[in-house]
């Protein structure tokens, strides 16, 4: 008989637990008011409806401290028809010359004055649907999750306008029920949450008042009743057609390589209120800007890139997970990123009932990546059952199939609020892998984590175990074969002072054994952070550090520090510096040097459809006894944008790479009227130090094109 681990019976005592959980209901809601002449969505709030429309007022801040009064006052209305929820706002400001606000592309608009709203429409404090938008009323949405992050990838079809005037300014929303799931029944209550950031102010307000005693914020959110509401099946199509062409330079002369034209097809049908399918056949995943270029040398683990293509963007949000800790070996048990090309694919999420989500990916990738050359089955599964208040309990599958290598993962994550300011969470996720006809490999990562917030201190620590074999194809981990624990605190002074609006020193950690030579090693981060006027903070960083690589233990201490600051409505800046002992990570030779890290960003917006930034990346790596440098490793990266409305915008990034000696140009041109339709053209131009001297390049003092790229992109959604 198999022996039982001790973390399988921590994980069955979980289980049970997290199945005991009692759905709590929130206080009474209000009824918001139905109306029968809808609004002229002009930002105005001009129409007599509005005068009868459901008012909320005593917003109250909750950055940089709690319930304490704002600077400026908000008021949100809020109506609705059979087909249609309007929101309106007034937001007053006593210098609406300085509101922060910019004409920009849509998701565009979190650094700007914002105002909004967060739909929990199954009012289970698991997740909701965040519609903002900037005093011009340009669009940022996403899904807020129980950790009170809102992902922005979710794009949800709606309309709004804002406009500045003398006491401030006013935006109008109108959302479609039928770009977001509800329960179907004749009455309904949702939680409303209203938000607003003020730049200048430097504070973040809400309504109801969020409490940091209350759970997260959905759970804090206002029961709002709605009746008469009809569901609408949704049914979109979404058709495509790409243009490709790709030059490069040979024996001297620019000649075209690939030259390519595809159509695809991807289609959205609602199933029901709460169920939604979506399927795709060549799917067009051609991502308007290219990833930024970051150091690629001297790695020890591969580079993570964010997921930009559409199909897969749209519900990802489901696939985070509980247990981990800040920067914790398993980065994401689902990486959608690596279906690298798929050929066709299904996906079905939603809700089972009003507290269980289901999500479910099925795709084809063509012969590339992980598989080893061969074509793979994807399939990915995860549900989430809300229990008692934000806490949860869920599960995940997946597998990559192919001829070359099978892989499987399956598990369980949960997360439950013990007290109202404390939460505990974990995973315990199983791996089988096999590479053609060798045995399976099985393999486990389990993590549990506890974490307390009270309004003057927090506290987060975890402890982690990924033993050596374990693989997921499907998802992103750093470093098998490690035991680690990680410890958190922070403690918050709020002095009474117009300049000191917080100041939080705080201590992070984790403290890890490396499984394969059994040494531990420790990084401790003792931090000092001030938060300032005009969303400005500064903080000094001291490192007492080590880190075991090749079966050898390096010191790896240092200092450094950190500032940003919204210097004006026209200005802002980001500035990072660390210098550390490092490694030179050479798998048959490495050695313990010195390591300076840069990083900064400017960014100018001289008027509200215009905007400039420049970004720098700095490092290197150099033996402090000889002063000899290995490398020295630099990015300089200029974008600028002009915003014609909220439609059209043109953009030009130039990117050089100091270590390749190479210039990147990359123009677009772009019309998005809303998530899917849209045209993209655009031009991009590689330059590298060389010249032709036959029969073959040789290095040169000036730069010569040597690769260039044409796109143009068209699609056009119809809903139906």
């Amino acid at each position: 008989m198999k022996k039982i681990g001790i973390h399988h019976y921590i994980f069955l005592l979980l289980l049970i637990v997290f199945a005991n959980g009692i759905y709590c209901a929130a206080a009474e809601p209000l009824e918001a008011y139905k109306t029968e002449t809808p609004p002229i969505i002009d930002g105005k709030l001009s129409e007599p409806m509005w005068e009868k429309a459901l008012k909320m007022t005593g917003f109250k801040t909750f950055k940089p401290d709690y319930e304490k009064e704002p600077d400026e006052k908000t008021e949100a209305l809020i109506a609705y028809d059979q087909d249609y929820l309007y929101f309106g706002f007034r937001c007053f400001d006593r210098d609406s010359s300085k509101v922060k606000a910019s004409v920009t592309r849509r998701d565009n608009m979190f650094e700007d004055d914002f105002v909004g709203v967060v739909i929990d429409s199954f009012r289970d404090r698991q997740q909701g649907y965040g519609f903002l938008v900037n005093a011009f009323g340009i669009q940022g949405d996403g899904i807020m999750n129980v950790y009170n992050n809102l992902n922005g990838d979710h794009d949800m079809i709606w309309y709004s306008k804002g406009v500045i005037d003398d006491n401030g300014f006013t935006v109008e929303l109108q959302i479609p029920f039928k770009s977001f799931r509800f329960p179907a029944k004749k009455e309904i209550v949702m939680a409303l949450g209203f938000f607003r950031q003020m730049v200048r102010q430097t504070q973040d307000v809400s309504c109801p008042p969020m409490k940091v005693d209350g759970g997260n914020m959905l759970s804090q959110m206002q029961g709002v009743k709605f009746s008469g509401i009809k569901y609408r099946q949704v049914l979109e199509v979404l058709p495509a057609f790409t243009h490709t062409q790709l030059s490069q330079r040979q024996e001297g002369q620019m000649e075209v390589v690939t030259k390519e034209s595809e159509a695809s097809l991807t289609a959205k049908v609602g199933l029901n209120s709460q169920l939604t399918l979506d399927a795709t056949v060549n799917p067009d995943f051609s991502q308007v800007e290219a990833d930024a270029g970051q150091v690629d040398v001297n790695l020890r683990y591969s580079l993570y890139f964010q997921e930009k293509r559409p199909f897969f963007l749209e519900g990802n949000e489901i696939f985070e997970f509980a247990g981990n800790t800040e920067e914790g070996p398993l980065v994401a048990i689902v990486h959608t990123r690596n279906i690298v090309d798929p050929e066709f694919g299904f996906k079905l999420t939603g809700r089972l009932d009003r507290r269980t989500t289901f999500a479910g990916i099925y795709a084809r990738d063509k012969g590339y990546g992980l598989s080893g050359g061969s074509d793979a089955d994807v399939s990915i599964f995860r549900f989430k059952h809300g229990l008692t208040k934000d806490s949860y309990i869920g599960g995940f599958y997946t597998n990559r199939l192919s001829q070359a290598a099978d892989n499987h993962v399956y598990g369980a994550d949960g997360r439950i609020r013990l007290f109202d300011t404390g939460v505990a969470e974990f995973h315990y996720l199983r791996s089988s892998s096999a590479q053609g006809e060798a045995s399976a490999e099985d393999g486990h990562a389990m993590a549990l984590r506890f974490s307390l917030e009270e309004r003057k201190y927090s506290v987060d620590m975890g402890v982690q175990d990924i033993s050596r074999n374990f693989s997921a194809d499907n998802g992103f981990v750093t470093r098998p074969g490690v035991t680690r624990l990680a410890l958190f605190g922070v403690y918050r002074f709020f002095p009474k002072s117009d300049i000191f609006l917080k100041i939080e020193p705080f201590y992070w950690s984790f403290h890890l054994q490396d499984k394969e030579s059994g040494l531990w090693e420790t990084f401790n981060l003792f931090t000092l952070r001030l938060h300032l006027p005009l969303r400005t903070q500064f903080r000094l960083d001291i490192v007492a550090a080590n880190e075991v690589y090749g079966g050898e233990r390096y010191n790896t201490s240092g200092m450094g520090f950190q500032a940003n600051s919204q210097l004006s409505k026209y200005f802002s800046f980001n500035l990072f510096y660390r210098g550390t002992n490092s490694i030179f990570y050479d798998p048959d030779n490495p050695y313990g040097g010195r390591s300076n890290r840069v990083s900064a960003s400017l960014d100018f917006q001289p008027t509200d459809q215009l905007n400039t930034s420049l970004i720098f990346s700095y490092q290197d790596f150099y033996i402090p006894q000889t002063y000899e440098k290995k490398y020295e490793y630099m990015i300089v990266r200029s974008r600028t944008t002009f915003q014609l409305n909220k439609y059209l915008l043109f953009r030009g990034i130039l990117e050089y790479n100091d270590f390749y000696d190479r210039l990147n140009l990359d123009l677009l041109a772009s019309f998005t009227y809303i998530p899917g339709t849209v045209i993209h053209l655009g031009y991009g131009s590689e330059f590298e130090k060389l010249q032709w001297a036959q029969p073959d390049y040789i290095p040169s003092d000036r730069f010569l094109e040597t690769r260039r790229g044409f796109f143009f992109k068209v699609s056009y959604l119809w809903r139906l």
